[in-house]
């Protein structure tokens, strides 16, 4: 990949600050706080981490073998692979901590999202979840094993061949449309979609009554079948989320990691 190779000799992107450290302080995790593309902090993953969050996300583009995290073909470097920057420490605080993220923790999520071919890429992401069996929730034969780390898959996804895995470490993120269907939960366990697809409200003044009650009946639709709701290019606004958080939305997505984590420990004006 041409692009790969300019910004490797480019030297775009620093190695991630502290990837092999622990995080900075012992924290009360925040089940509903998701951070979008997690991998463009100082430190990846860490710093949401030491924020509490319980959801990730990390981009990954597969190149000559390898899966690299980052938001463009500019970004990717060779020691920003998907093991070095999540898998690898997330197994490491999993051992210390009795098999969970957290001491004691509720469910943690690494959400996957594929840039480069479906199929290709899925192929070698299965392959690599493999070596962490130990780590990973998984479905065996129709049935399912939580463990520290759940992934889901978004992005590009060859929902065929995850569909067909007797064996699988990974599920599917959804949109809205699979409510309509009969797709298990273990299989398609969220459900996710643009704010702005939706919903005209941008944080000013009240929510329309019709866009919350829109909003809160998707909302009653996905938790009665099983499945967790997730909107992306939401509004980075206080009110936004007070609104998220009425409807019982299961992850407020953020790029602001200590702003939404105020906000959820009720320190945030």
């Amino acid at each position: 990949m041409t692009l790969f190779y300019l910004a490797t000799c480019a030297g775009l992107l620093a190695a991630p600050a502290g990837a092999d450290e622990p995080p900075k302080k012992a924290v009360v995790p925040l089940a509903r706080a998701h951070a979008h593309n997690d991998y463009e902090h100082k430190r990846p993953l860490f710093d949401a981490l030491d924020c509490g969050f319980c959801s990730v996300e990390a981009d990954i583009w597969l190149v000559k073998g390898e899966l690299l995290v980052g938001h463009t073909p500019f970004q990717l470097k060779p020691e920003r692979t998907l093991e070095k920057l999540y898998l690898d420490p997330l197994r490491a605080r999993a051992k210390a901590n009795d098999g969970k993220v957290y001491p004691k923790g509720p469910a943690f999520y690494l959400m996957i999202d594929i840039k480069t071919d479906a199929k290709e890429t899925f192929t070698a992401l299965a392959k690599v979840l493999e070596n962490y069996a130990d780590l990973l929730t998984v479905t065996r034969d129709g049935k399912t094993e939580v463990k520290a780390v759940t992934i889901v898959i978004s992005g590009n996804r060859d929902a065929k061949a995850v569909a067909e895995q007797k064996t699988r470490f990974a599920a599917l993120d959804g949109r809205p449309a699979d409510l309509n269907g009969d797709t298990s939960a273990a299989l398609v366990p969220w459900v996710s979609e643009s704010w702005r697809v939706l919903f005209k409200w941008d944080g000013t003044g009240a929510m329309p009554d019709e866009e919350r009650k829109k909003l809160r009946e998707l909302v009653a639709k996905a938790h009665k079948q099983g499945r967790k709701v997730r909107f992306w290019a939401t509004p980075e606004k206080i009110e936004v989320w007070k609104e998220l958080l009425a409807a019982d939305v299961d992850f407020l997505n953020t790029d602001n990691l200590a702003d939404l984590e105020k906000f959820l420990r009720g320190t945030g004006k």
